[in-house]
């Protein structure tokens, strides 16, 4: 029995030696990278794939033991996927931590409404992730606007304006893609109707609500300027929509004094009806104005200092406007009325 007794005390000295070699592996932070070390995940990886890349990058010192630990502390189906910056100096437990807070790298971008597909490759460009000039054709040419049937701009008007976290190693598909994403997910069933009862295609729809986001800055005029457009429309009457003149795919914006007189497709000025495409991504409340105009009589509007605008039935009313904004230019301090 006493033998028993020692050989039952040696292995349970064995198996906590042993658990406590084991531990002292998983708690041992790794030697500090210089530079960091990226590690990939990708949707659908397992936590037994991600231990793999961990070891051979080096950011954990046996794949099998962390694994374990993953399982057994109850995280290992909690994988964030993404792209992950390990400086070392790290043990599994802050490791795994990094994972389950989906702690990847980020570059945030905002998109305004109203950028142009050049304008919005120029900001990508200073956020480090294209270069302007390829995503410019791959936003007009490639082949994702292409498979939609996006029309010959492509993905002008398409690029739904929001903040985007991309990860750094990002490539120019996966920029189109999340922003294309953005905006055909507000092509629900209901605006599919409502395209149906104004009788539009979405690119008519989309062309609309990038001349309001355009012409709009107070935002409760959006639906304004919509009903203008659209009752112009209606009548056979030229939209004379200065930025639709100015727009042009080289990112040169011409003054509206001299664009108005410039031939060009994009000139409704010259063109009756809407342009061939939109001239920028509008944001969602210009394509709400777009798809829900109000109902007004109103064929003209101007400008005034403040950006709002007057709203005219006629052109005789339109006329008294501009001398009305004239008169107060000049005389800034002379109450109206």
């Amino acid at each position: 029995m006493k033998r028993i007794a020692s050989a039952l005390a040696v292995l349970a000295l064995i198996a906590v030696v042993g658990l406590l070699a084991v531990w002292h592996v998983v708690q041992a932070p790794t030697a500090v990278f210089a530079p960091p070390r990226v590690v990939s995940f990708r949707p659908g990886d397992s936590m037994t794939i991600a231990a793999r890349r961990l070891a051979t990058a080096g950011v954990v010192r046996s794949a099998t033991l962390f694994a374990i630990y993953a399982e057994l502390s109850g995280r290992a189906n909690r994988l964030q996927p993404g792209d992950y910056a390990f400086k070392g100096g790290e043990a599994m437990p802050q490791v795994l931590a990094h994972l389950n807070n989906g702690d990847y790298m980020v570059v945030t971008v905002v998109i305004p409404e109203g950028m142009t597909v050049r304008q919005i490759g120029e900001r990508l460009e200073q956020a480090g992730l294209v270069c302007d000039y390829d995503f410019d054709d791959g936003a007009r040419r490639g082949a994702l606007p292409q498979a939609l049937g996006l029309g010959p701009l492509g993905a002008e008007g398409y690029l739904f304006p929001a903040t985007y976290r991309f990860s750094p190693l990002a490539r120019m598909n996966d920029i189109l893609a999340a922003m294309l994403g953005r905006f055909f997910a507000i092509l629900t069933p209901a605006v599919e109707e409502r395209l149906f009862e104004l009788n539009l295609s979405t690119r008519e729809m989309v062309t609309m609500a990038s001349m309001v986001e355009k012409e709009a800055k107070a935002p409760g005029e959006r639906p304004l300027i919509a009903s203008v457009f659209y009752n112009r429309l209606r009548i056979g009457m030229p939209l004379q929509s200065d930025p639709t003149a100015q727009y042009n795919t080289q990112g040169v914006t011409e003054r509206a004094a001299t664009a108005v007189r410039i031939p060009s497709a994009f000139n409704t000025y010259a063109i009756a009806g809407l342009p061939p495409g939109p001239i920028a991504n509008p944001g969602l409340s210009s394509i709400r104005a777009a798809l829900y105009p109000a109902h007004t009589d109103y064929l003209y509007f101007v400008a005034r200092n403040d950006g709002t605008h007057i709203f005219s039935r006629s052109f005789a009313e339109h006329q008294r406007a501009i001398a009305e904004i004239k008169r107060m230019t000049a005389h800034p301090h002379v109450p109206n009325g």
